[in-house]
């Protein structure tokens, strides 16, 4: 459940209403008004879709809405660099455009790579040194992807004391193949129906209709929020130094004057 100021929502003017990843686009406004982000150490009980449909449908809206979000703010690149530095640029490269378009070519690469392990392509045989390199690379990346993802998996699932269902993580690279199905839709709905909202359902699952239990931890969590802001714990999400982004400090010379 996400917790804003509000002054700073009317600072950076809300989100785009057109972003089906409305979290993303106010996200990255934030960044470039120079605001932070914190997050608050609670538990979600929404639950994750467990049918095919409603997963599909749910990855296909965050790639669109990354999608999206990418695409406007990389409209001027120029200033979207000067906004967020050069860290914070390559950061919005990699997570938020490299995200997707790593989606879109993993199905590619997943099939050159099972070709050339079972058909003995020209890239395995041969004995030239940019071939050896495009090889290592190739089976570094299949590794260390799969590694990283599943060790991530893994360590939720122990936190959650649920280390018993980590047999789910050998289909890993299954799940990456549906990542990709799921970018590649999205990137037809881009150019089919930008805007369309396939909104996923909650409340399916048995744990979710624990209202009693919901409440209770709703309740915990706002007690949690008044002592850390009674002790004077609780993160300012509004900076000291003038934020750097342009039109804030063009409407605040207008109001100085």
């Amino acid at each position: 459940m996400p917790h804003f100021n509000t002054a700073a929502l009317r600072e950076v003017r809300g989100w785009d209403p057109y972003n089906v990843t409305e979290d993303a686009d106010l996200g990255m406004r934030l960044a470039r008004f120079g605001r932070r982000i914190d997050m608050i150490d609670s538990t979600t009980h929404e639950e994750a879709p467990a049918r095919f449909g409603p997963w599909l449908r749910q990855r296909t809206r965050w790639f669109k809405g990354w999608m999206q979000t990418w695409l406007v703010h990389m409209r001027e690149p120029r200033r979207l660099l000067r906004d967020l530095g050069l860290p914070g640029f390559v950061t919005f490269q990699l997570i938020v455009g490299g995200n997707a378009l790593a989606a879109l070519i993993h199905p590619l690469f997943a099939a050159m790579l099972v070709y050339s392990l079972t058909l003995g392509a020209p890239m395995w045989r041969g004995d030239s040194v940019p071939v050896a390199l495009l090889a290592a690379v190739y089976g570094t990346t299949a590794v260390v992807g799969y590694l990283t993802s599943a060790f991530l998996g893994w360590l939720g699932l122990s936190r959650r004391g649920l280390a018993s269902t980590a047999w789910v993580l050998l289909l890993t690279p299954l799940h990456w193949l549906l990542l990709s199905l799921a970018a590649w839709r999205a990137l037809y709905q881009l150019a089919t129906a930008p805007y369309a909202w396939e909104k996923t359902e909650h409340g399916l699952a048995r744990s979710s209709r624990q209202a009693a239990k919901l409440v209770r931890s709703l309740l915990a969590l706002e007690r949690y929020l008044t002592s850390l802001k009674e002790a004077g714990e609780l993160p300012s999400l509004v900076p000291e130094s003038p934020l750097p982004f342009p039109d804030r400090q063009a409407r605040s010379a207008a109001s100085a004057a």
